[in-house]
């Protein structure tokens, strides 16, 4: 297979251009497969995803995972993995996501220097560590309250972001219980990437669910 972003610095570019972030994972498609959801984000106009399952073992992650990258090529879209670096490598990806608790940064960057690598943080210092570490971009969260994904720390709050994001040499996204009535003040507080799970994939239409969220990120 032959990657869509030939090279870190065409996946630097692309994500500098994304707006909506979708998120699938299985558990939360109200009962559709994964790569149904994904055809309706790619056909609503997403230009990114991030599949993220917590819940497969290693094989059955890595078959889905070519699939996406198959889907994700036919619509020229950016595929992030979540967590498994060796998944993203093996299925070509663009990029790799990390939380504080997976592989190190640091020794992802060496066995993965082309991949679009993002890193979870919930506070500035984790924010300026992950600058440090050479992140390619970062996520700010959870901003309010999820049942999405366990963290310890909580919501952070917009207060976290506004704390953050100035400080910021690279990329960002947030994530974390946000809904479609919170875009407007988030936008309006620099967020230009907003990563949403069941947001969308639980939407009855997901195509048009795609397409109402960007409308109102732009």
């Amino acid at each position: 297979m032959k990657a869509s972003f030939k090279n870190l610095s065409e996946r630097r570019a692309a994500f500098d251009a994304v707006d909506l972030y979708p998120v699938i994972t299985s558990d939360f498609c109200n009962g559709r497969h994964p790569l149904d959801v994904l055809r309706q984000v790619a056909a609503g106009g997403a230009t990114l995803v991030q599949l993220r399952e917590k819940h497969l073992d290693k094989g059955e992650y890595y078959q889905l995972a070519c699939r996406f990258r198959e889907v994700t090529r036919e619509f020229g879209m950016l595929l992030i993995i979540n967590d498994h670096v060796d998944i993203a490598l093996a299925v070509e990806a663009d990029g790799v996501h990390l939380g504080q608790e997976d592989l190190p940064l640091t020794a992802a960057r060496k066995i993965a220097p082309e991949l679009l690598i993002g890193v979870s943080t919930h506070n500035p210092e984790e924010a300026a560590q992950a600058v440090r570490d050479g992140a390619g971009y970062i996520n700010i969260g959870p901003i309010y309250a999820t049942g999405t994904k366990a963290v310890n720390c909580g919501p952070v709050g917009v207060e976290m972001l506004k704390a953050i994001a100035p400080t910021l040499p690279i990329p960002f996204s947030i994530m974390g219980g946000i809904k479609a009535q919170h875009i407007p003040e988030l936008v309006r507080m620099g967020a230009k990437r907003i990563a949403m799970v069941t947001e969308i994939t639980q939407a009855d239409d997901i195509r048009l669910q795609t397409e109402s969220l960007r409308r109102l990120m732009a």
